[in-house]
């Protein structure tokens, strides 16, 4: 299918400040667009239009069943004014077993990556230039039906906005308070964990509010049936480093199959650390804590990319990791990874797509 374009006439005043970009809240000139209509075959129309409101039926199915998922990824601008992205064809793929879970028609993943490279391309003067800033890629899609009823949609929307933004904790690679739950549970194995949805999100903001009333900036969430095993922070994948292992939770359906979890682990492992993929519980983080084993405890996504945690609170246990200082191995992590998106490094896993 082609993808046509249709430029703005009316062009938004960019930044002038890079370094108050935040995050989330500015918005380019374009966006992608397709449609999906059972009657007319399925996904069509591919289009680049201006960047605006769009027009939905108050009974469009989204807003009443949930039906939607999304993705986000980043461009970022090198040092020589090259565009590059990351592992975006990652991203497309996780979209499709995302849909898959929801009950949403795949995507073409290779007509949305050029329409990716397309749009980034056709926003690149809005990609930022200050170290630590990026173009905020966000994909979704939404059942748009007009209908009250309990069923998969037969018309969505799959639509990608831009956002120029700067690093996701405002002050900075600091290790973060992280709050372990254990009255609430985000989800369980075979319901929609491992799916990109709003859904998981909107379970997760009882406990996020609660946290941040204790002054913690995330959630460690524990598994929803025996409540011990670790799963995933909020808006991150967790690893705990000891002596000898670096231990992430097992991908077992529960939990988000995180881009930048698969790159760090593929990183550290290429590095010759042992990684494993295994259930840990939080006795188990406990026990490694009180005999001086645990060394480091990070968290990874697109959004943070790595995020050393300083303070892990579980009941009335206050554990303090590595001095509430960023470890070597979490600080390596993240020059390695953002040197890659960056092209500050060479990218030796062929991680990175140019946008022309």
């Amino acid at each position: 299918m082609e993808i046509k374009v249709t430029l703005t006439t009316n062009p938004k005043t960019k930044p002038s400040d890079e370094s108050k970009l935040g995050f989330g809240a500015i918005f380019t000139d374009h966006m992608f667009i397709m449609n999906y209509d059972e009657d007319l075959g399925g996904w069509h129309d591919p289009r680049i239009v201006p960047y605006a409101p769009i027009a939905l039926d108050p009974s469009a199915m989204c807003f009443h069943y949930g039906q939607e998922v999304f993705e986000g990824l980043k461009a970022y601008r090198t040092q020589d004014d090259r565009i590059l992205m990351f592992r975006p064809e990652e991203n497309l793929k996780r979209l499709n077993a995302s849909n898959e879970r929801l009950c949403i028609p795949k995507i073409d993943e290779q007509l949305c990556l050029e329409g990716l490279k397309k749009l980034v391309s056709i926003e690149k003067d809005w990609v930022p230039h200050l170290d630590g800033t990026s173009l905020y890629l966000r994909p979704f899609i939404i059942a748009t039906d007009p209908h009250l009823g309990v069923h998969p949609a037969k018309n969505l929307l799959y639509v990608v906005i831009c956002s120029p933004v700067g690093a996701y904790y405002a002050e900075g690679l600091n290790p973060v308070k992280i709050y372990v739950e254990t009255n609430y549970v985000r989800a369980v194995r075979g319901g929609m964990g491992f799916a990109k949805t709003g859904g998981n999100y909107a379970a997760s903001l009882k406990a996020q509010d609660e946290a941040n009333s204790l002054n913690y900036s995330q959630v460690l969430w524990l598994d929803g049936v025996h409540r011990k095993y670790i799963e995933e922070v909020g808006a991150m994948n967790i690893f705990f480093v000891t002596d000898d292992e670096i231990i992430t939770p097992k991908l077992e359906g529960s939990i988000l199959p995180g881009i930048t979890r698969k790159s760090s682990i593929e990183l550290l492992r290429s590095m010759g650390y042992n990684v494993s993929e295994r259930r840990l519980s939080i006795d188990e983080v406990c026990d490694l804590y009180d005999k001086g084993k645990l060394k480091e405890v990070f968290g990874t996504g697109t959004a943070a990319v790595v995020s050393p945690v300083g303070e892990l609170k579980y009941d009335d246990k206050i554990m303090v990791i590595n001095n509430s200082l960023i470890g070597d191995i979490s600080q390596k992590l993240y020059d390695t990874l953002t040197g890659i998106q960056w092209g500050k490094i060479s990218d030796n896993f062929n991680w990175t797509t140019e946008v022309k």
